[in-house]
């Protein structure tokens, strides 16, 4: 049996792909179907569906692609060459569609499901790895994918889907953005060690005006925060050196190429000395961050209201 397709039903061959895709995605599961019984009626049955229904969307699929995709005897149908290779092209695309649904549920899992995690460079070698230890105490098969960056870096990429939360320094202030501080840092203005101010155990940052400056880059939260405390203090920091490593930069200090201001280190590194900052207070926020309005999965909630319990103890003492 022969379809001739109403000129006015007919899909262009110029149709925007969008719109080819808007019309025949709902009815290619139901041609797979009809395809692999070679009987409408079967079909109906093991696809749940009103017979009429179906025969109505493979009349109208064939009309939309303009091409006879089965030949009709009675109710028993036989693919014509045109339908086996949209066939072979629809079972792909429906086992991808298959495969993504498997692979979206798998990551809502709220036993196995997976979270999308950015932290700062700084937090990576001890804080982070604690605290999903920790974490996995009571969620130990919680899979995280783990994202190191700097600050804006990763507010983007939370912006655009790719996180599902990051730790970040400063705290940030967005309307796009939920944010909350769970902890602080001290700075420490780090000297190499035969540098005069080394014999001093504190220091007010005024008193390093006149040194060099070994930084991150802009962009950089800890940049931002060293300009602001230099300011604070009374100069503008002269830049010799910049970086996008904290322990790089404490390298640079060790070699004698300038002064720095850094988080404490995870362990201490030889050729330098980690003063006190006296004044201004010199210090830095640390929070967790995520996208207002942006729905949590079980093992994402599970993971925000672990991170929020820890405020005031999130970093190791």
């Amino acid at each position: 049996m022969v379809h001739q397709p109403r000129s006015q039903e007919r899909l262009s061959q110029h149709s925007d792909s969008e719109d080819i895709v808007t019309v025949l995605a709902p009815r290619l599961a139901y041609f797979a179907g009809v395809a692999r019984t070679e009987h409408v009626t079967r079909a109906a049955q093991e696809m749940n569906v009103p017979q009429s229904t179906l025969s109505r969307a493979m009349v109208r699929l064939e009309q939309d692609l303009g091409v006879d995709l089965f030949a009709r005897r009675g109710r028993t149908v036989a693919l014509t060459p045109a339908g086996r290779t949209f066939l072979t092209s629809v079972e792909r695309a429906l086992a991808e569609i298959g495969r993504a649904a498997d692979e979206v549920r798998a990551d809502a899992d709220p036993t196995t499901g997976k979270v999308a995690f950015g932290f700062l460079h700084t937090m990576g070698a001890e804080t982070v790895p604690g605290l999903i230890q920790a974490f996995r105490a009571d969620h130990p098969r919680v899979r995280f994918s783990l994202v190191q960056n700097y600050g804006e870096a990763m507010l983007e990429r939370l912006r655009a889907g790719e996180l599902d939360l990051c730790l970040t320094s400063p705290v940030p202030d967005a309307p796009d953005l939920v944010a909350r501080r769970l902890d602080e840092q001290k700075l420490r203005l780090v000297v190499p060690a035969d540098h005069p101010l080394a014999t001093r155990r504190r220091i007010r940052l005024a008193e390093a005006a006149d040194e060099a400056f070994v930084t991150l880059e802009p962009g950089y939260g800890l940049r931002r925060i060293t300009d602001d405390l230099c300011k604070e203090a009374g100069f503008k920091p002269r830049v010799a050196f910049e970086g996008e490593e904290a322990e790089t930069l404490r390298g640079l200090v060790a070699a004698g190429l300038g002064v720095a201001l850094l988080p404490p280190p995870v362990f201490p590194r030889p050729g330098v000395v980690e003063l006190t900052v006296t004044a201004p207070r010199a210090a830095r926020e640390i929070g967790v961050a995520w996208l207002d309005g942006h729905p949590d999965t079980p093992p994402v909630a599970a993971f925000k209201r672990f991170l929020l319990s820890r405020r005031g103890s999130l970093l190791p003492s």
